[in-house]
């Protein structure tokens, strides 16, 4: 009875093995692996990059605040519009050297980033432990 018990695990063992190896060399692996090693490049972004994205985006946070308590500026809803713009084009940025997914809108002048996506990137970017 034992020997039969013995040579049941051996034939497990031996059948887990070849499935292990079959799966190891399939095309689904490749994809899998391929997949962790964009995921992994994608979250170890450039120390340098990240900063000047961040500093840049203060910056942009800085001009926007400047515009929205100064009313004599000239043209003032066309300069915050631009600034808004350019803020959102890199929130976008930020969230992809962080590994988030976005989508870019459109280039039309109707249509703009909602506040509502524009918190939501910068909620996702905080926990993430950016500032600006």
């Amino acid at each position: 009875m034992t020997w039969q018990v013995a040579l049941l695990l051996v034939a497990a063992v031996v059948g887990t093995a070849v499935a292990v190896r079959s799966w190891a060399e399939s095309d689904a692996h490749r994809e899998t692996v391929a997949r962790r090693d964009l995921r992994r490049r994608a979250a170890m972004a450039d120390p340098l990059v990240t900063l000047a994205v961040q500093v840049r985006l203060g910056q942009l946070a800085g001009e926007l605040r400047r515009l929205d308590d100064d009313p004599d500026v000239f043209a003032r809803a066309h300069h915050w519009r631009a600034v808004q713009c350019a803020y959102d084009a890199l929130l976008r940025e930020a969230c992809r050297l962080s590994g988030l997914a976005v989508e870019d809108p459109p280039l039309r002048a109707d249509q703009r980033t909602e506040a509502a996506e524009r918190l939501r990137e910068e909620l996702e970017l905080s926990s993430r432990g950016w500032n600006w």
